[in-house]
């Protein structure tokens, strides 16, 4: 069992930083989810007084210092998508398992969908549906986080 503390928040953080920065290439790098934006919707869910839009915001600064992309797309990304997850934060206590992957899932692919738009600015290349194959890998990372336990509805099971 975790505690909701400052400290197991920035630990998860940075341990996504690190599987971030793995050297991932090929089918992995394609496939790769977002393990920083899934940890930040973990923790606005699970304990939003230790993690909000500006922890986002900040982590997206990060990201973007770590991929060398346009500055300040992860940013907008995260804290876009953290702004949505804080909105909804409450109903999501009374979604089902298959309701909650469904808002995950949006909330991964607005993600994609900003720096889509952004990189499409920038002078990026188009790109084919497999762009959105992450977001599928880390619903499914969702999933199988709540099977195994982890308390990923933000209410806690004994109540």
């Amino acid at each position: 069992m975790y505690m909701n503390n400052f400290k197991s928040v920035y630990l998860s953080l940075i341990l996504a930083l690190i599987l971030l920065l793995l050297p991932w290439s090929g089918f992995a790098l394609t496939v790769r989810p977002d393990f920083m934006l899934l940890l930040i919707i973990f923790w606005l869910i699970r304990a939003p007084n230790l993690c909000n839009v500006g922890t986002a915001w900040f982590v997206g600064l990060f990201v973007d210092l770590a991929t060398g992309g346009v500055f300040g797309q992860y940013a907008l990304a995260y804290t876009i998508t953290a702004f949505f997850a804080v909105t909804y934060q409450k109903r999501l206590v009374l979604f089902n398992r298959t309701q909650q992957l469904f808002y995950v899932f949006l909330l991964l692919f607005i993600s994609q969908i900003i720096l889509l738009i952004i990189k499409t600015f920038a002078g990026g290349q188009l790109i084919g549906w497999t762009y959105f194959i992450p977001s599928l890998i880390g619903v499914l990372l969702w999933l199988i986080a709540g099977i195994f336990g982890l308390d990923v509805g933000g209410h806690r099971r004994d109540h």
